[in-house]
C-alpha cells in the first residue's frame, strides 16, 4: 500500500507500482471504439503509460495533452492513456481537443488494471479510481521506470518519463 495525498489529504492505493526489470503484467483495457486491447497487442513497442484519475479534471487533462505533444516525435513509442473513465468520454475528450498520438484505454469494467498495478486508489474521495502514476514498459515487456505523483493533484515528471524511455 502506498500513501499519497489529494490536496494535502493522505489517501492510500491499494499496494505498490511494479519495480524495475519485472514484466510487466498483462493487461484488458477498453479502448474508445470499444475494442479490447492487451499488453501483447503493443509488442515490440515503447510504452509510457499515463494513468490517472479521470479526463474530465485539469491535470489530468493537461498530462494527456502533454504527452500528446511529446508523442509525436517518439520513435517506437506508444502512449497510453489510462483511466477509469468510460470509453465514450475518453473519445469525447479526444475529439474536442484534437488528441490524435495518444491511445486513450478504460479500465472501467472492472478497474482490474488498476489493482494488478497496485495504483487503485483505496481511501478518500477518488476511493475507485487510479491514482496519478506513469509506469515506462520496454519493448521487450520489461517495466523501466515508474512514478506513483505524491499529490495527486500535481502534474507527473514528464522529462524523467522521457529520459527513462
Amino acid at each position: 500500500m502506498a500513501s499519497i495525498t489529494l490536496k494535502g489529504n493522505s489517501i492510500e492505493t491499494i499496494g505498490n507500482l511494479p519495480k524495475n526489470g519485472t514484466k510487466a503484467t498483462d493487461f484488458s483495457l477498453v479502448a474508445t471504439d470499444l475494442s479490447v486491447k492487451n499488453l501483447g497487442d503493443f509488442n515490440g513497442s515503447k510504452l509510457i503509460l499515463n494513468i490517472f484519475p479521470s479526463v474530465d479534471t485539469g491535470t489530468c487533462a493537461t498530462s494527456v495533452r502533454e504527452f500528446n505533444k511529446k508523442a509525436a516525435n517518439l520513435e517506437n513509442t506508444k502512449v497510453l492513456c489510462i483511466s477509469r473513465d468510460l470509453p465514450f468520454a475518453q473519445g469525447r475528450f479526444c475529439g474536442a481537443e484534437g488528441i490524435e498520438n495518444v491511445i486513450m484505454l478504460s479500465d472501467f469494467a472492472d478497474g482490474q488494471f488498476g489493482k494488478d498495478y497496485g495504483l487503485e486508489i483505496t481511501t478518500g474521495p477518488l476511493a475507485g479510481l487510479h491514482s496519478r502514476s506513469i509506469v515506462i514498459i520496454d519493448e521487450n515487456g520489461n517495466v523501466t521506470y515508474t512514478e506513483q505523483v505524491n499529490e495527486t493533484v500535481d502534474e507527473p515528471n514528464y522529462e524523467a518519463a522521457l529520459k527513462a524511455l
